[in-house]
């Protein structure tokens, strides 16, 4: 059989397929987030690629519960979201999806071991989004570990995938992935609180009301997130070799946005985005690959 681009299609292997499914998964995190794609490609390749994979399905997934489409409701949202999940589900036993994202997530958590352990409170929390408008004390816990904290150990997953000894140095980094998952998350609510109650209808952080935020409520989150970053900064000299600069290049990242989010009022980061400058975030990602020593190639990365 030809094709019409004149190539048999007979010839091309299987794995084709595995490279446009990663390609695709590798343009997601391009098209939504400057601060991971920068701090990803600081990343060796085989680990940018498990990372890309698992960044892309988490924002497949995030499209469906903040992003409905004009005149869709919730319940049609739900059934997407629970359509994603069991495909995400039957690709990891089988490896293989027609859903691109899904395709290089399964081949991504077959190769490094990530299971529904993972994945089924990812999706329980993505589903929160379509039931809770504001949450509690151990509702936002749920929450954060479910949207955030078993993202970072999925990367945790990628990172060792060919290292020995994996049980052992999972529990070691486990805790440090999960407290700068957890500061990342209470970041966004920070930096998007007006957009979330206005917008979305959610108020996430308990005791911060949107329209009349408090500074002490505001600075006390804040505080929490500084206490988060803290702690996971200690696990990064524990990573491996390869991954350290990226994941210091996004601790800094969000530490600073944590500093701007304090040096602004209250009632201006609720009506105005704070972000990052990319000159600022050229620096950082400069400043971490000198402090933790990257080699020529990360630093090339940074000032591509």
């Amino acid at each position: 059989m030809t094709s019409t681009s004149g190539r048999d299609t007979e010839a091309l292997p299987y794995h084709h397929y595995d490279e446009v499914a990663e390609q695709t998964a590798a343009l997601v995190i391009r098209s939504y987030s400057s601060s991971f794609g920068l701090a990803s490609r600081l990343l060796t390749a085989p680990v940018r690629r498990d990372v890309h994979n698992i960044y892309a399905l988490v924002r497949v997934a995030d499209e469906i519960v903040d992003a409905p489409r004009p005149g869709q409701t919730v319940d049609q949202r739900r059934a997407e979201l629970d359509a994603l999940e069991k495909q995400t589900h039957a690709a990891m036993a089988t490896g293989t999806s027609t859903n691109l994202v899904v395709h290089a997530f399964a081949r991504t958590a077959r190769r490094t071991g990530i299971d529904e352990s993972l994945t089924a409170p990812f999706f329980a929390s993505m589903r929160m989004d379509l039931e809770w408008s504001s949450h509690d004390a151990e509702s936002l816990a749920t929450y954060i570990y479910g949207s955030a904290e078993v993202v970072g150990l999925m990367c945790v997953h990628a990172f060792l995938a060919d290292e020995p000894h994996r049980k052992a140095r999972y529990d070691q980094l486990a805790p440090g992935a999960r407290r700068l998952g957890a500061a990342f998350q209470k970041i966004n609510f920070l930096r998007d609180i007006g957009a979330d109650s206005a917008e979305l209808g959610r108020r996430y952080l308990v005791g911060l009301d949107p329209e009349r935020p408090s500074a002490d409520t505001w600075h006390r989150w804040l505080d929490d997130i500084d206490d988060d970053l803290a702690c996971a900064q200690q696990a990064i000299p524990l990573l491996p070799s390869g991954t350290r600069v990226a994941v210091c290049t996004a601790h800094d990242l969000f530490a600073e946005l944590a500093r701007r989010l304090r040096a602004t009022p209250p009632q201006d980061a609720c009506r105005h985005r704070v972000r990052v400058p990319g000159p600022a975030k050229a620096r950082i990602a400069a400043a971490a690959a000198f402090r933790r020593g990257a080699p020529r190639r990360a630093t090339t990365a940074v000032n591509a």
